[in-house]
Order: C-alpha cells, then sequence, then structure tokens
C-alpha cells in the first residue's frame, strides 16, 4: 500500500498525509488537535471518505460499495476492529522508532491475516513509471482488511526502518522519503516553522550570555600582567 498522489495540502477531507505510507497515514488518524487527543475515524463514513482521500478507493465502484455498507452491523464490526488493530500498529511502530523490533505476537496477526486476505496485485503503467495496484474484488467490509494488512507487511518489511520517524514537536509519524534523511517534524506547515522559531529563540536568549562570556575572556586577556 504504497503513498497515492493526493491533491495539493497536507489535510485532505479532514485527514492528515505527511507520511509517505498510507499505512503510517493511518496511524495518524488520531492526532492531537487543541491539546488532547482527537479521533477522525468516528464511524464507518468517516472509513469510507480516508479510503477515498488516501487514493486507496478509486473506482466508482469501490466508493459505491463503501457508501451501500455505511449503516451496516458489519462496517461496524470492521470499524471498531480497524482502530483496535491501529493501536497495536502504533506500538510496533514505536518499537521501529526505537530501533527494536515489532511483538511476535503482531507478526503472527499480520501473517494470519496476510493468509486470510492475501493481496492481489496488478501492474500498470502511470505518467511514465510502473505501478503496483491493488486487485481486490470487495464483497463485504471486512475485505478492507487486505489493504491494512498488506500496507503493514509492507512497512514491517522496509528496509530502512530507521526513516520511520514520530515527529520532534507532535505525535504524528512519518517515513522520511528526503534525499539526506534528516527529516524532523511531520511538515514544515505544522511542525517545521514551530521547531524552527524556537531555536531561534533558544539562541537570542544564548547570545547575551554568550558575549557575557567572551567579554570577560577578553577582559582577562588583556589586563595587566601583576608584578
Amino acid at each position: 500500500m504504497r503513498a497515492a498522489k493526493l491533491e495539493s495540502g497536507e489535510w485532505v477531507d479532514g485527514f492528515l498525509f505527511v507520511a509517505n505510507r498510507p499505512i503510517l497515514d493511518l496511524l495518524n488518524t488520531k492526532p492531537v488537535l487543541q491539546q488532547r487527543p482527537t479521533e477522525l475515524l468516528s464511524d464507518f463514513h468517516a472509513v469510507e471518505r480516508w479510503l477515498i482521500a488516501s487514493g486507496i478507493a478509486r473506482s466508482a465502484k469501490m466508493k459505491n460499495l463503501l457508501r451501500s455498507w455505511r449503516q451496516s452491523p458489519e462496517a461496524a464490526v470492521f470499524l471498531k476492529d480497524l482502530i483496535a488493530f491501529r493501536e497495536r500498529l502504533r506500538d510496533a511502530v514505536l518499537r521501529l522508532e526505537a530501533g527494536s523490533a515489532p511483538a511476535d505476537e503482531f507478526i503472527r496477526e499480520v501473517n494470519a491475516g496476510l493468509r486470510q486476505h492475501p493481496p492481489i496485485a496488478t501492474l500498470h503503467k502511470q505518467e511514465g513509471h510502473i505501478v503496483r495496484e491493488a486487485l481486490i474484488d470487495l464483497e463485504r467490509p471486512s475485505d478492507l482488511w487486505t489493504f491494512i494488512y498488506d500496507g503493514t507487511a509492507d512497512l514491517l518489511s522496509e528496509p530502512e526502518t530507521d526513516r520511520v520517524r514520530q515527529c520532534e514537536a507532535c505525535v504524528v509519524h512519518f517515513f522520511d522519503s528526503s534525499k539526506k534523511g534528516s527529516r524532523r517534524w511531520c511538515s514544515m506547515n505544522m511542525c517545521g516553522n514551530k521547531l524552527k522559531v524556537a531555536a531561534y529563540q533558544r539562541r537570542k536568549r544564548d547570545q547575551p550570555a554568550v558575549r557575557r562570556i567572551w567579554a570577560s575572556r577578553r577582559s582577562d586577556s588583556i589586563s595587566p600582567r601583576k608584578i
């Protein structure tokens, strides 16, 4: 489950997309807004909107199916299980970010999910590149697990897991796809500018102390020697 090309902006239909991996964008559907954790997947309609905004649900057929499932008991079960899985995924991602491996129990869960909902993909050309797209014949809400487990497997098997990070200023997770691999924040607009301003203010506060130290050293160096 790779990142799709989204409309301009980091927020799309009420959801944040800065992670470069849809599965991490799913993790970020519980951000801290107005100083408190906020659940963005409040109902299955929200899941539907997220799937469309992320680029996972593209075809008219899939969008119509999602719409038809909004009030179904199966969709309610899927939503409950998805939110619980998201928090187990959060623990696995925090472990990756700490340089550790996900719990064996979680890996077994993902493997069981892959066996029950095996991903089927097709390749096609898009804007001069070969892209891989899931080819799934959806019949019920639980079939959506194919996308979730496939994206999770991609993330856990990522060879550069050191690029999976949490923003230094908030709870958002992302995959650093920058050339230098030095990205520290979720986005420049949200937290990058905040961190830069804070660093600038720290430097300004430190400058008087630094000037006093250098002045003191200079004074000592030019003071007359005692005979």
